[in-house]
């Protein structure tokens, strides 16, 4: 007999806020990328151009756990004009030891948001400046909201610029985040105005030419790139790339393919064979992270199935623990 769990999205958020449990969840995983023998295969891409959709599946086995999780995402982007959330999907849960099914979590991308703002609060907390009290947000979405919510959990937000292409969701976000944060957050209309003396830039957009440019870069300043997770994806001029005084992804090989630092190299400003750091190296101190305060640092998040089997482990873990959801035996 064999038994599995259904996790709703309500159960879900119940055991797993965002919150420095998740933020460190999710930084044992990337320290795990580095140290230990992890099984990760390349993402798994479905495009339905037609729809501006596309759908990930994204899988990691971890030595240690006893479980990995096959997680499947859909990114609809035109969705909000119909009224649906642009992001959905669900994790399977599996033993690692028999290959059982061991949960179905129903959470309708919630984990997902979770695992990728407290990777964006990760980057942070190895690679800005420790005293970052400024953030701007590029986008107005719901990552844009968690990214700068997890933000605070590891630097002392004082501020923050919120610049979207859709200056109504900016100010709306802004009059949220407010309220949500007891930070004062204030829309931008002009992108370069919103970088402009802040400590921390966080781009969580699904375009496909350069939000951030080169020129607008300081010394000191720190940029973590989200939105660039398919090769079509740019948020950050390869300039900036090419420029920066430490550039670290999350999987270098990942990266190379599909990330930011894939448009620099194709942009001839990076040498396709160039090694950097991945922020699981520079976490187990393999590698240097921001060594002087006025170093322009940038790191390039795909997600990584990695942290889709850490997210789910742990929801699994606080589910039993509390008795939510249901179970079914076979």
């Amino acid at each position: 007999m064999t038994r599995m769990t259904i996790l709703t999205e309500a159960d879900l958020r119940a055991v797993v806020p965002l919150d420095l449990a998740a933020v460190d969840c999710i930084e044992n995983a990337f320290c795990a990328l580095a140290t230990k023998a992890v099984v990760m295969p390349p993402i798994l891409r479905l495009d339905i151009p037609e729809h501006r959709g596309e759908v990930d599946v994204k899988t990691a086995y971890v030595p240690g756990l006893d479980g990995f999780a096959i997680k499947i995402s859909p990114g609809f982007f035109d969705n909000p004009k119909l009224g649906l959330p642009s992001t959905n999907g669900m994790m399977v849960l599996l033993s690692a030891t028999t290959g059982v099914v061991q949960a179905l979590l129903l959470d309708n991308g919630y984990l997902t948001d979770v695992r990728t703002a407290a990777a964006g609060a990760v980057a942070a907390r190895h690679v800005s400046r420790a005293d970052a009290s400024v953030a701007a947000i590029f986008g107005a979405g719901m990552q844009a909201a968690l990214q700068l919510e997890a933000l605070c959990l590891v630097r002392p937000i004082r501020e923050a610029r919120i610049w979207a292409r859709d200056g109504k969701k900016a100010k709306l976000a802004a009059r949220t985040l407010t309220g949500r944060l007891g930070i004062p957050v204030r829309a931008e209309s002009d992108p370069e105005k919103a970088s402009a003396g802040a400590d921390i830039i966080v781009t969580t957009t699904p375009t496909e030419s350069p939000i951030l440019k080169a020129a607008w870069l300081r010394p000191g300043q720190h940029v973590t790139a989200m939105g660039s997770d398919a090769e079509h994806k740019n948020e950050i001029e390869p300039a900036a790339i090419a420029e920066a005084s430490l550039y670290v992804a999350d999987s270098l090989a990942q990266t190379r393919r599909l990330g930011e630092l894939h448009h620099a190299i194709k942009a001839s400003r990076i040498a396709a064979e160039a090694d950097f750091a991945e922020l699981g190296q520079i976490i187990a101190g393999q590698r240097p992270g921001r060594t002087a305060a006025d170093q322009r640092t940038i790191v390039d998040l795909t997600g990584t199935g990695i942290q889709d089997t850490a997210i789910a482990t742990l929801a699994f873990a606080r589910a039993q623990e509390r008795g939510k959801g249901a179970t079914f035996a076979s």
